[in-house]
């Protein structure tokens, strides 16, 4: 069973047969469908049920010559609503399975994202009208989350304002530095050692929560697995139709990226509030958005 079930609101499925019906349910009673030719030349399919406002079960298989349908596999799914563009996004498929992982470089991050692709069938109608390899997409990232907390928020230093020009020279520094500045790599530098040198100061006498405000970092094994913190935007509750299974839906800002987080509300430590932070590990979900 998918780890990340619960976390659209199946906590109780415990084995093959309650897995079983919630997949032919799935796979009898869809509410939409995308297909494409994969490499094989054949039809490749994509069924989605929604069990609550933009979250559900996908999913994936083929058609054979009699067009009678075959299912491959599942996951659970939760679309986002907060977009981003990126320059260059690149796409590689998984070894075991017409499943794919998208690349992008985010500066404000600092680092590459690595994210599951939500939907394929766009992805290898793209593939095929266009030969894609790399393009500019419009991203709706998603984390999927089955363990969380809510931390109170800390004082900042700066305003939305100072903040924004701070992370915006940043981002330019980041781009110098890839371009090969020198000038920039000293001054990125120079800049992160000052950081590590406040940090020893103050976690003689403060947690590293006070000092931290947010963070964005690779977890585990799994490249689209990842470790966050950040500033809750904006939270609101929904139910499972069918298991009515409360979910929390939180809009997180970590490190100017913006980005929405399902959890069920078993799974998070807290009260979820404006202002408040939220920690905990998530599986990064990207739907792919392409341009004309």
């Amino acid at each position: 069973m998918h780890e990340y079930l619960r976390a659209v609101g199946f906590s109780e499925i415990e084995n093959k047969e309650q897995l079983n019906f919630l997949l032919q349910m799935t796979e009898e009673s869809y509410q939409g469908e995308r297909t494409s030719g994969n490499r094989n030349g054949v039809d490749f399919s994509e069924r989605k049920k929604e069990f609550a406002p933009g979250m559900g079960i996908i999913l994936r298989g083929e058609y054979d010559e009699n067009e009678n349908y075959r299912r491959d596999y599942y996951f659970p799914y939760f679309q986002g609503k907060q977009e981003k563009l990126y320059d260059s996004v690149t796409v590689e498929r998984h070894a075991e399975k017409e499943s794919y992982a998208g690349v992008c470089d985010d500066l404000s991050l600092g680092v590459s994202i690595i994210f599951y692709v939500q939907n394929v069938a766009d992805l290898l109608n793209e593939k095929r009208l266009n030969q894609l390899s790399s393009c500019a997409v419009t991203l709706r990232f998603t984390g999927l989350s089955v363990s969380g907390k809510v931390l109170l928020p800390v004082i900042k230093g700066m305003t939305e304002e100072e903040n924004s020009d701070a992370v915006l020279q940043r981002t330019k520094l980041i781009q110098a530095a890839r371009d090969g500045d020198e000038e920039a790599i000293e001054n990125l530098t120079l800049e992160d050692m000052d950081i590590y040198s406040m940090i020893s100061r103050r976690i003689a006498n403060e947690d590293v929560f006070s000092i931290v405000s947010t963070y964005f970092m690779p977890y585990g094994v799994e490249c689209d697995h990842y470790s966050i913190l950040g500033e809750i935007l904006e939270c609101k509750q929904v139910e499972n139709s069918l298991t009515e299974e409360q979910i929390y839906v939180l809009t997180v800002e970590s490190h100017d990226l913006i980005f929405e987080v399902c959890i069920n509300q078993k799974d998070l430590l807290g009260e979820p509030q404006v202002g408040r932070r939220f920690k905990g590990v998530i599986w990064l979900q990207g739907e792919m958005i392409f341009h004309p």
